[in-house]
């Protein structure tokens, strides 16, 4: 199969799950293509789904994220022994662990192509992922609390594993308690990389953009926490906006 054949077929395939888009039209062009299998990942319900899909996925999330270029840690520079500053998509990080920012649901998010680094792992590491998730939070009994964090494979990613911390979301000002929350969102992504020997940790932005925690408060406690906690883990502080990136660096200089 050529990777236009794989798109199609998955396409077809997540389409004739359900009734009403058994007769969708698949366009021609390949970024709308693209957008249309995101979009149907995106909505999915958490269940199985047969090995031939999977296989066929696999193979096309595999070749996506080699297309759009991988970043091994080993060719980053620290900014100091054991940490770094890297400005980029986090799906495309060769590491021991990524961090996704995730939602208390757990099982990510549900809105069509959403620029949320939860929509974009969920993604790219295919919807085995969500399965994952959900039969996690199947097992607690309830909505997953703000500072923790679990952990899955991370399926399709270059990186070995996936942290999911639900961080805390800022309605008006930021409290004492929001601060100690997100400061626990890092101590405990920290402590779960240590118990399954997980050498390198990449910690999104977590809690700023959807979760309105302001950016510069966010990274100081950031860079804080992982300071007084990381041991031996090597730490990626990973950026995708501008401002955030300025924030960092002053703050590693």
């Amino acid at each position: 199969m050529t990777q236009a054949e794989r798109r199609i077929f998955l396409i077809q395939k997540l389409a004739d799950e359900q009734p009403w888009y058994r007769d969708l039209r698949i366009p021609p062009d390949e970024a709308e293509q693209k957008k249309l299998l995101r979009s149907l990942m995106n909505i999915r319900p958490p269940r199985s789904i047969g090995e031939n899909f999977l296989a066929v996925q696999d193979e096309y999330l595999r070749e996506e994220n080699a297309r759009k270029g991988v970043t091994d840690i080993a060719d980053l520079t620290p900014t100091e022994p054991g940490i770094y500053l890297w400005q980029g998509d986090i799906t495309t990080l060769k590491c021991g662990a990524v961090v996704n920012a995730a939602n208390s649901g757990m099982t990510g998010c549900y809105v069509p192509c959403h620029r949320c680094i939860d929509n974009c792992i969920h993604t790219y590491a295919g919807v085995q992922l969500r399965l994952a998730c959900a039969r996690i939070m199947e097992r607690q009994g309830h909505e997953e609390p703000t500072g923790q964090a679990r952990l899955t494979p991370a399926y399709n990613l270059p990186c070995d594993y996936i942290l999911h911390t639900v961080g805390p979301v800022i309605y008006g000002r930021v409290t004492r308690q929001d601060r100690e929350l997100l400061a626990s969102c890092y101590r405990s992504c920290l402590e779960l990389a240590r118990q399954n020997k997980i050498k390198s940790v990449a910690f999104c932005c977590i809690s700023t953009g959807e979760f309105h925690f302001p950016n510069e408060e966010a990274a100081k406690i950031a860079v804080d926490t992982v300071k007084r906690y990381r041991d031996d883990t090597e730490v990626i502080f990973n950026v995708f906006k501008d401002v955030d990136y300025k924030i960092y660096r002053a703050l590693l200089e």
